[in-house]
């Protein structure tokens, strides 16, 4: 089956993601361990309740998965890396990381012609640069509410329609008949 040679490092979850396509394959490519498993435990409910909102989409381990997928058909998974970079940052503990963890983000996502740059506007890529100088847990926030935003109004209603998202559901409810 085909789920399971895509189950065979990552040399094949990369090699199967670098070309523009938009199927389930490249779902099952990026699912964390076991994609049989994996989909073997998520319900068609699960599935159809990420369309309910995009933060339930976000929430969903399985669903954030498909998300990745479906931004890396679109070239545009550097919104989603910087969104969970800063969630990742706001749990962060120590004031000694704190700062060097700040500048990654900023140098790989928010700089002018960083290498993932994510789409803001002057005012807040300015506001961030600005709050870099004294880096706090809450210094990208006005950045990431423009990416959430931004992926919420743009990308989250292509992903419910795309052959993806729309695949993983057929696949849930085969199971059940």
């Amino acid at each position: 089956s085909s789920l399971l040679l895509l189950n065979r490092g990552m040399r094949t979850r990369l090699g199967c993601l670098s070309h523009k396509s938009d199927s389930y394959n490249d779902f099952t490519a990026i699912l964390p361990d076991k994609p049989n498993r994996a989909l073997k435990r998520l319900s068609t409910e699960e599935a159809s309740r990420w369309a309910d909102s995009f933060d339930v989409l976000l929430s969903h381990k399985y669903g954030l998965a498909a998300f990745r997928a479906f931004l890396k058909t679109e070239f545009s998974e550097e919104n989603l890396e910087f969104w969970l970079a800063c969630e990742d940052f706001k749990k962060t503990r120590s004031a000694a990381k704190l700062a060097s963890k700040a500048q990654r983000i900023f140098e790989e996502f928010i700089d002018v012609q960083a290498p993932r740059e994510v789409n803001i506007d002057f005012q807040t890529r300015e506001l961030t640069r600005r709050n870099m100088q004294e880096p706090s847990l809450s210094c990208f926030d006005q950045a990431q509410g423009k990416v959430h935003s931004l992926m919420e109004k743009d990308s989250y209603p292509r992903f419910l329609r795309s052959k993806i998202y729309t695949d993983l559901l057929s696949q849930t409810q085969r199971r059940l008949s």
